[in-house]
């Protein structure tokens, strides 16, 4: 089988190999794309190209043109999936198989963080979401500063629609002194005065998400599903510097199985919830796809990137413990480049 994974993160290479590496001996060829020939998973692949530095509807016929051209089986995307999920019906057309949640309206809701909180803000299960306020321009974004101010929070802000911790910044009151700016190295903290200034730039801006900045530890649960069941949700704590915890943490694991009760995500998903000091978990975002760190997750003994295929192809997944308690962290490992796999063209 023909598996083939367009422009990722770094880590879906520990992806690979565990669906390499799988417990029915199952033999895949791996396919994979990325507009940067130096993206460091495509020296796991069988296969690699360059691709395209291209988005929307031209980056899909591409995708389609790709799967096509290359016999491929199986279609992990991250890249433009919430339109790759508008646009199943092609790819089943040419027999692909592609892990992404086929309810391209659910998927285009999660894709906004301000709708997805809208949502589960309507959601009767109550999830816990943290006070915001969605703006577009300077004068909203004063607004909103002051309201958190006045209810005690700590304020960040983050785009609307954005991945990882792209856009997000911690607001401070002042200004950093002459040892901080000597002495301590790049932070996500921005001044106000300073965030004021930049957004004053323009009339208006993209939509921005302005909220309480919660303090306590963050959590990512890492959940494989099919459309009826549950059959893993594995919290993973963010400890200090690169450790990370796989906890048994009975509120998120029953946080994970009413998410999915009520919206029926397959295959895999990742919840990221983080504690207030009060200790309630309240969430950050939702994704869709396999996370960055799933990795870590999958140390509990659970194969989750080869089961979400099984699952994908319609096959019989038995439920598994995950093992808890397992601290892990990792370091970095020189890699000498080869570009033997690559070929010409896509």
């Amino acid at each position: 089988m023909k598996i083939w994974f367009n422009r990722w993160f770094t880590t879906v290479s520990h992806s690979i190999d565990m669906i390499r590496d799988n417990e029915d001996k199952r033999k895949f060829i791996i396919y994979g794309t990325h507009p940067n020939k130096d993206a460091l998973y495509l020296q796991n692949c069988d296969f690699a190209f360059v691709e395209p530095d291209i988005s929307g509807e031209e980056y899909i016929d591409f995708c389609l043109e790709f799967c096509q051209k290359h016999g491929i089986d199986i279609f992990i995307p991250r890249k433009e999936n919430v339109l790759i999920s508008k646009r199943l019906s092609n790819f089943e057309a040419l027999g692909v198989k592609v892990l992404v949640c086929p309810d391209a309206k659910l998927m285009e809701t999660m894709d906004n963080k301000a709708e997805t909180y809208q949502m589960l803000s309507n959601w009767t299960a109550n999830f816990l979401i943290p006070d915001y306020y969605v703006v577009n321009n300077l004068e909203q974004f004063k607004i909103a500063y002051e309201n958190l101010k006045e209810k005690g929070h700590t304020v960040c802000f983050k785009p609307v629609i954005g991945e990882g911790a792209n856009g997000f910044r911690v607001i401070k009151d002042q200004i950093d002194s002459i040892p901080q700016l000597f002495n301590h190295g790049t932070s996500y903290r921005i001044p106000y005065t300073y965030a004021c200034e930049i957004l004053g730039q323009q009339e208006r801006f993209p939509d921005l998400m302005v909220l309480e900045f919660l303090e306590g530890r963050e959590y990512s649960i890492d959940c494989l599903a099919s459309h009826e069941k549950l059959h893993a949700a594995i919290p993973r704590m963010k400890g200090d510097g690169r450790v990370r915890e796989l906890v048994e943490q009975a509120e998120l694991i029953q946080l994970a199985y009413k998410f999915h009760q009520e919206f029926k995500l397959p295959y895999v998903f990742n919840i990221q919830v983080k504690y207030n000091t009060g200790g309630v978990p309240k969430l950050l975002e939702i994704n869709p796809r396999m996370s960055g760190g799933m990795h870590f997750s999958c140390l509990s003994g659970i194969n989750i990137p080869y089961l979400a295929i099984k699952l994908l192809l319609g096959e019989e997944v038995k439920q598994e413990k995950p093992r808890f308690g397992i601290r892990a962290s990792h370091i970095e490992k020189e890699m000498i480049l080869n570009l033997d796999n690559f070929m010409k063209s896509s």
